[in-house]
């Protein structure tokens, strides 16, 4: 088949009259066709998306060149970045000689550029503190992080309305776990008059489940300042927009935070976004970076969540693009919802690996021009394999591809260079001051302390009523008349018996 039927085969299938960004130029038979655009449609960039392929292929340059391009559309970015190499953005990239190869073959020119980046972090290491108070959160979300028995989930259910009754901010978990001693503690007969009987058992459960949560960092997260999304979706003055990098580094062991900030993010987007319709761009682009963290450690109720989510937050104008070793990484239901896939090469050193890649490859539109099965582990590093959704929402053809270099910095800034970006951050100041006003724990707190102090009153009554009566009792016994004591007394009265004795006898 000639060249020139598969060139107008991508040209066709890739054609867009609206806004778009190129990934880089169509490849066969293991040659670049120069000028044979990948262009992907900006309106389909809400329709979520996959990038991966084995360790050392390409896949976290891919999702720089995403960002940048989106970046450049006047597009926001969210980047979750596990391993801590995606901190060059924040300086221009070095245009070296295989990289102007590259986009010679391509037919592109190569400019070097920076990105407009913000530093997040969840936990101690520098950046803008992302916090969220447990109230946020609600008690069903809560429940299903913690993954909550049904009878669970009643009693936190039962907290949240204690806390709404008595205006009780649940911000933090010291608030949370205050709130179910003192349901079982203090205030046993209170929950049990208004909400019924709540076991012992069951808080104790829960308890641990939170203190399990504790121990992966979450008391960094849980509190205030709470993180306002909409800061996410902010433009610099030349009309780009921010690059937003959390910083995960330290908490790769810690799934269940990881998690728990994921759905929380999502979560809020999801109810504070406005409905966007079919709006021609995407308003947030979300990427996902080592996404079976999510997946691994996830229970059923969680995948749930995850794939609800995944569901419903398009119509809000956001993508989220999930970066993996594997397709089989995310689960079926998630990955039928994902309109862009670029598959970098995968390995086949097992006859596990090769049925990966079988099942990999029937996940792709059939070809006449390539051998998908085959083409998957012949792929060189920065190629990959690509199909996306045209301006009508159909699959594009597939098209392997000679990928575009990042115009960014392809390595990570040094411990100076992220100072500077951190210290000129518009949101540090915002969100890194430690606020910690009054809320349940305090004013439980305060209640069990007055509580046991007009307790303590009211016995110190009881008593001090006691001695004055056994006082009273006394002194009256005291102020007996005389002549009265001495008629009533054992000695009187045996005398006069002993004398009206002496008469009868006479």
């Amino acid at each position: 088949m000639s060249n020139n039927s598969f060139f107008d085969h991508i040209e066709t299938g890739y054609t867009t009259k609206g806004d778009y960004i190129t990934l880089g130029a169509a490849m066969q038979n293991g040659e670049t066709v120069t000028d044979a655009f990948v262009k992907i449609p900006l309106k389909t960039l809400n329709r979520h998306g996959l990038i991966a392929g084995a360790t050392g292929t390409g896949k976290t340059k891919s999702l720089q060149v995403l960002a940048e391009n989106l970046s450049e559309k006047g597009v926001p970015v969210l980047l979750m970045d596990l391993k801590g190499d995606l901190s060059g953005l924040a300086q221009p990239g070095e245009e070296k000689s295989f990289i102007t190869e590259r986009h010679q073959k391509i037919g592109l020119p190569y400019a070097a550029k920076s990105f407009p980046v913000e530093m997040f972090t969840l936990s101690e290491q520098d950046g803008v503190r992302l916090r969220a108070t447990v109230s946020e959160f609600g008690p069903v979300l809560l429940s299903r992080i913690l993954d909550l028995s049904e009878t669970q989930q009643g009693i936190m259910a039962v907290v949240f309305k204690y806390c709404d009754d008595h205006k009780l901010p649940l911000l933090d978990l010291k608030d949370l776990k205050k709130v179910l001693q003192y349901a079982t503690g203090e205030g046993r007969e209170e929950f049990q008059r208004m909400y019924g009987r709540v076991s012992t058992a069951s808080t104790g459960s829960i308890m641990r489940k939170i203190i399990e949560l504790e121990q992966q960092g979450a008391e960094l997260f849980f509190g205030e300042k709470s993180f306002e999304v909409n800061d996410l979706c902010r433009i610099d003055e030349n009309g780009r927009g921010f690059i937003n990098i959390v910083r995960l580094t330290d908490i790769q062991d810690r799934p269940k935070l990881f998690s728990t900030f994921m759905l929380s993010l999502l979560a809020e987007i999801y109810d504070t976004f406005p409905e966007q319709g079919d709006s021609g761009r995407p308003e947030l682009v979300f990427f996902i970076d080592e996404a079976h963290l999510i997946f691994k450690e996830a229970s059923d109720a969680l995948l749930d969540q995850i794939e609800s989510i995944v569901k419903l937050i398009r119509s809000k104008g956001v993508g989220l693009y999930f970066v993996t070793q594997n397709p089989t990484d995310v689960p079926e239901a998630v990955l039928s919802q994902l309109g862009l896939k670029v598959q970098h090469a995968l390995r086949a050193f097992t006859a596990k690996d090769r049925k990966a890649i079988k099942l990999t490859a029937q996940n792709y539109p059939e070809t006449e021009f390539y051998d998908t099965e085959e083409i998957l582990t012949g792929l060189g590093i920065g190629e990959a394999l690509v199909t996306a959704l045209d301006e009508k929402g159909r699959p594009t053809p597939l098209a392997a591809t000679m990928m575009r270099a990042p115009m960014s910095r392809m390595d990570v800034l040094d411990d100076a260079e992220l100072k500077e970006v951190i210290a000129e951050s518009d949101l540090a100041s915002k969100y890194n001051d430690i606020v910690d006003r009054e809320s349940a724990y305090e004013l439980l707190n305060k209640k069990i302390e007055e509580a046991t102090e007009e307790e303590a009153q009211q016995k110190a009554k009881e008593e001090a009523e006691k001695r004055n009566r056994t006082s009273r009792k006394t002194s009256g016994t005291s102020r007996m008349n005389p002549v009265l004591k001495v008629l009533t007394s054992a000695t009187f009265i045996r005398g006069v018996f002993g004398i009206l004795n002496k008469v009868m006898r006479k």
